[in-house]
């Protein structure tokens, strides 16, 4: 794994920890923040430590513990990271051999789970340059890579030939209206096709309020199809799409950036022009 998608892969899970700290786009969810900076920190992320030991220090969504914020913070401010060597002036020093004080998240260096890696086992090696290509575009999206990488395996197997009968095509099985509308012009190409899926699940993401089911859904029949139903269409294909998604992707809510939104968007109203 190169060190560009690894640090697009540390920006991902950072930026989905701060919006549910934070509540940005979706409610506060302390547990889901640290779940993210545990990551982040199990692959060496300096910012995932520094916002764990943040947490602890602040007893934010985890009992106040100045011993592991120290800990915490002192790992991150030997990688360098500026605000932890300030903040570790505010706090006491950590107790030699701490490993065992320290949250299960980073508990030692030999229990670390490499996330990337984690994630990459459930692929093969075939499919490799796809999913780096994928981790390496996501962030600028706000989109979990594990969530694109959900969808393209449904959707064409890591296929970038891929063509249904219906015309659509390539990795994210972009229809021709949906490459028009997200400046795809070659749909074939593996880079474009995923960029336009991703800002095509931005959207979504955002029209729907982060509920990834109705994200699958629409991503399958329409939104239009979603929004007439009020959730998922009953039609076999799109409920047995939407199964096969949460399987894969095993999360009810998204991070979503409401300012995405321009309802003069037009909306697909129909599954027969995906699928």
């Amino acid at each position: 794994m190169s060190n560009t998608v690894m640090a697009n892969n540390f920006k991902t899970l950072l930026a989905l920890g701060q919006q549910y700290e934070h509540g940005e786009g979706i409610p506060k969810d302390y547990a889901k923040a640290l779940e993210y900076y545990c990551l982040a920190a199990q692959g060496g992320s300096a910012d995932g430590l520094y916002a764990l030991g943040w947490m602890y220090a602040n007893g934010r969504g985890v009992t106040r513990d100045d011993k592991i914020a120290a800990a915490l913070l002192t790992r991150a401010a030997s990688k360098e990271h500026p605000g932890a060597q300030k903040m570790l002036t505010y706090l006491p020093p950590p107790v030699k051999k701490s490993n065992t004080a320290l949250s299960g998240c980073v508990a030692s260096s030999s229990a670390s789970i490499n996330y990337v890696d984690k994630q990459q086992d459930a692929y093969s090696a075939g499919q490799q340059p796809v999913i780096s290509l994928v981790y390496k575009l996501a962030p600028e999206y706000q989109v979990d890579p594990d969530l694109v990488l959900a969808i393209i395996s449904v959707e064409s197997a890591f296929n970038s030939r891929a063509v249904s009968s219906k015309n659509a095509q390539g990795l994210m099985q972009l229809i021709p209206e949906t490459a028009q509308r997200f400046q795809v012009k070659d749909s074939f190409d593996p880079e474009e096709n995923i960029k336009g899926g991703l800002a095509y699940l931005r959207w979504l993401l955002a029209y729907f309020k982060g509920n990834v089911a109705w994200v699958a859904a629409a991503y399958n029949a329409g939104e239009g199809a979603v929004e007439k139903y009020r959730g998922i269409p009953p039609y076999p294909e799109t409920v047995n799409y939407v199964d096969k998604i949460l399987q894969r992707y095993q999360k009810a809510v998204h991070p979503y950036q409401p300012e995405i939104i321009n309802r003069s968007s037009f909306i697909f109203t129909s599954a027969e022009q995906r699928n």
